[in-house]
């Protein structure tokens, strides 16, 4: 979840905090007041393309921080990262070159992480096209998270990494003998040169950590000699000093007993002294001045080095290589005995995938029957009754791939007599997003993003069907959080924070304000979005109306 969201310097948004809280968020204001700023200062956050022209005039630079629960977070990046606590803190930075900077935590990291991360953080439904329900993988992915399928696609793909890889040696046994003993001979070159070096996991970066102390040691020993020389030994160091304090503290404790012990504190620290300065000699224990070990660490890391430029980008895959190397030497070398089985085992390995491929595909298809009568239920309640919508799940022959043999595709006929066509080529922004709306509330059970943002998902609706999307995206908020920009009272009034941007201009500069709408300003809000500039009391009254049929449909 989204605990906080804070952003300096983005175009009209100077200075901004927002804590959306669990549920429905929503955020109302006047067209160009810079509601769809925020959601744009998330998507930078996480991993979106971002401009120079964002950056507000006069600041050298753009912030945005986002605090999230640390939960949500893959457990291999926190540990990765040295991630604790509840939360973790995501920054991002653009100055007016276009130079960037990221963050997770305190660690400087790639845009691309935070982009990766955000994938399993946020989920971004807006009206352009560049969605990712368009996208076939995605859809494959909603599919099987509905009808549970994961488990089954699983064992599907450990059968076709099976295949792949007889394929593979197939391949290489189909070599000419003077290619198979050329190819031999440099496989056992590079495993020669590889074992020859005798490499550690994490050696290199061992190496880069005690070169600057060897460069350093001379700096180091007169360092940690005066800091132990300041603190203990000398004459008026620390240690003497304080137990100067410390004896006459005690003296004005037995004087007069009203300050409570003063000499208990002094004796504390000059305990946390003597340790400091016993870690401090340890630590001069340790270094000594080896010149001529300077030149075999550099030797060393430039021999490392080498190899990471000839086999990977890192000493774990210089090793993964030589396993690689390794199996395809022998497999080489012992081609005439593997030849005979390998059709044997391919056939095997051919029957075992179109086995569990076809368990896959049936249960694909029940799952697609059963998403598209609950998607075509929804849709009929937001605005498209006479929508008809279709999970299309095709076998195609011999198209393996590591999910399946089939090509999931979303249909939608949106008018009575069109014919069913994938979304992607004939969905409006407004349909798209109320078709994903309709998606997310069969699938927020399944779905494993905690974050879901709408910007104007009620595009082009009102009336009956604006109360409609307002009480989806609330049921929504029952099991995700979510944060919805929108210019309806029908939709806004179901929301559990109600945030209203608004422009105002300060000392000739234009900004824009966020606020917390509660009790009377939120009444308010609500009654100018219903009759306009001029708030009357009818407005007034069936802003009242809206927020009590919400209240008595979801208590809080």
């Amino acid at each position: 979840m989204l605990k906080s969201l804070q952003v300096k310097d983005f175009a009209l948004l100077a200075e901004v905090r927002l804590e959306p809280g669990p549920g429905l968020s929503a955020f109302t204001g006047e067209t160009g007041a810079g509601k769809s700023l925020l959601i744009e200062a998330l998507g930078f956050l996480l991993g979106e393309r971002g401009s120079a022209d964002w950056i507000r005039a006069g600041a050298e630079r753009l912030e945005v921080r986002g605090t999230f629960d640390l939960d949500d977070v893959p457990a291999a990046l926190r540990k990765e990262l040295g991630l604790s606590g509840s939360v973790v803190v995501l920054r991002r930075e653009l100055d007016k070159t276009g130079r960037g900077r990221a963050f997770i935590g305190e660690k400087t990291v790639p845009v691309a992480r935070l982009a990766e991360l955000g994938e399993g953080l946020v989920d971004f439904h807006g009206q352009h096209e560049h969605q990712t329900l368009l996208k076939s993988a995605q859809q494959t992915e909603l599919l099987d998270g509905f009808g549970g399928t994961l488990p089954l696609r699983g064992r599907y793909a450990a059968a076709w990494n099976a295949w792949r890889r007889l394929l593979e040696e197939k391949e290489a046994l189909s070599l000419s003998e003077e290619e198979r003993a050329r190819r031999v001979e440099l496989c056992r070159y590079q495993l020669q040169e590889i074992d020859e070096a005798e490499l550690r996991p994490g050696e290199d970066e061992e190496l880069e950590r005690e070169l600057p102390r060897l460069k350093n040691a001379a700096k180091l020993i007169e360092f940690s000699e005066q800091a132990c020389e300041l603190l203990v030994r000398q004459e008026g160091s620390a240690e003497e000093l304080l137990s100067k304090a410390e004896r006459l503290a005690a003296e004005i404790g037995r004087l007069d007993p009203g300050p409570g012990d003063l000499a208990e504190p002094l004796a504390r620290a000059r305990e946390t002294l003597r340790e400091t300065a016993a870690s401090i000699a340890d630590y001069r224990a340790r270094i000594e001045e080896r010149p001529s070990h300077i030149d075999a660490v550099l030797l060393r890391m430039d021999k490392l080095s080498k190899l990471k430029k000839k086999y990977g980008p890192t000493l774990q895959a210089v090793l993964e290589h030589r396993e690689k190397t390794l199996s395809e030497a022998n497999l080489l070398e012992r081609r005439e005995e593997r030849a005979a089985d390998m059709e044997a085992d391919l056939a095997k390995a051919v029957a075992a995938l179109e086995g569990i491929g076809g368990e896959l595909h049936d249960a694909r298809m029940k799952g697609a029957k059963k998403l598209s009568e609950r998607v075509a239920a929804e849709l009929k309640d937001l605005g498209m009754p006479s929508a008809r919508f279709s999970v299309s799940v095709e076998a195609e022959d011999d198209a393996w791939t590591s999910t399946g043999g089939d090509q999931v595709e979303f249909l939608i006929a949106p008018n009575p007599g069109e014919p069913l066509k994938p979304l992607r080529s004939i969905a409006s922004g407004g349909e798209l997003s109320r078709i994903m709306l309709a998606l997310k509330t069969v699938l927020a059970r399944q779905d494993r993003v905690k974050l879901l943002v709408f910007d104007e998902v009620d595009s082009g609706v009102g009336g009956a069907t604006a109360r409609a999307v307002g009480l989806k995206l609330r049921e929504i908020g029952r099991a995700r959080q979510v944060l919805c920009v929108t210019h309806l009272p029908q939709v806004a009034c179901f929301a559990d924070g109600h945030f209203d941007v608004s422009k105002r201009v300060e000392r000739g500069r234009t900004l824009a304000r966020v606020e917390r709408l509660e009790g009377e300003s939120r009444l308010e809000v609500l009654a100018r979005m219903l009759g306009g500039t001029k708030v009357t009391e009818t407005a007034r009254r069936h802003a009242q109306e809206l927020l009590q049929s919400v209240q008595a449909l979801h208590p809080l």
